[in-house]
């Protein structure tokens, strides 16, 4: 689910310059219901771009449209240099559960199942960096903890170093423990291999002690900043109502 600069994005033309993403007047239709609509946002390297918003708001359509798989009104402009990384909530084929996460790595290459030692050497050194033990490479993905199969996603995502991951919502349907493991999994990752992160995620907390950036979406876009200053309680209750509010304070204060 790595996805490199593809053929329907505008590049800028100067390497290095710039934003690492631009993002203007994205729109996205489905069966003539309009999904996203008129998405404006950029992201600088090394920038940690938390993507809020409730159920049902376009967040994940929107990282699709950023890598290509669907289509899309505007303009997404990506630095030519780029290699993303995307790791989904969950995988597009429920066969793949029955891989073993070896056979699930390995497809990642273009040197499918041939015994390539360099390659071998690299499923073990990212598999160790996402804090599994390699034993886990025999067992099947149906086998594994939800918990792990996160991790799993992870370094099937950085195999071959990209430069910017895309993930949507890393702690779904994990415990707290769990939690705590995946943000700092991404935290050093963002320091020890300078990767830009997009992020989606409800965490309030995440939000104003990890992200430089937050993009508030609701179809629309409800606001884009610093989340000091752009994520205000009117915006949060925009996003899920005057009810939840005490309940996402209280949360963040702790």
């Amino acid at each position: 689910m790595n996805h490199q600069n593809h053929k329907n994005h505008k590049h800028s033309e100067t390497e290095h310059a710039g934003p690492i993403l631009e993002v203007q007047n994205l729109s996205v239709t489905f069966d003539g219901e309009e999904v996203l609509k008129d998405i404006s946002f950029s992201v600088d390297e090394g920038d940690v771009l938390v993507i809020l918003g409730p159920n049902g708001a376009g967040k994940t359509v929107l990282f699709r449209a950023l890598i290509g798989l669907v289509p899309y009104d505007g303009e997404i402009k990506w630095r030519p240099d780029i290699k993303i990384g995307y790791v989904p909530q969950r995988l597009p084929a429920t066969e793949a559960l029955l891989l073993t996460v070896k056979e699930f790595l390995q497809l990642k290459s273009r040197r499918v199942f041939l015994k390539d030692k360099e390659w071998n050497i690299m499923i073990n050194h990212e598999i160790s960096s996402v804090g599994l033990s390699t034993e886990i490479l025999n067992e099947q993905l149906k086998n594994l903890s939800r918990g792990q199969f996160q991790r799993v996603l992870i370094a099937w995502a950085i195999l071959e170093h990209p430069n910017i991951l895309l993930f949507d919502e890393p702690t779904a349907g994990i415990d707290l423990a769990g939690e705590g493991t995946i943000y700092n999994l991404l935290r050093r990752l963002r320091e020890d291999r300078k990767m830009t992160i997009l992020l989606i995620s409800h965490d309030l907390t995440l939000i104003y002690r990890d992200a430089s950036k937050v993009l508030c979406i609701s179809k629309e876009r409800l606001c884009y900043g610093e989340p000091q200053g752009a994520l205000t309680a009117e915006k949060l209750a925009e996003l899920y109502g005057e009810s939840v509010i005490y309940k996402h304070q209280h949360k963040l204060w702790q």
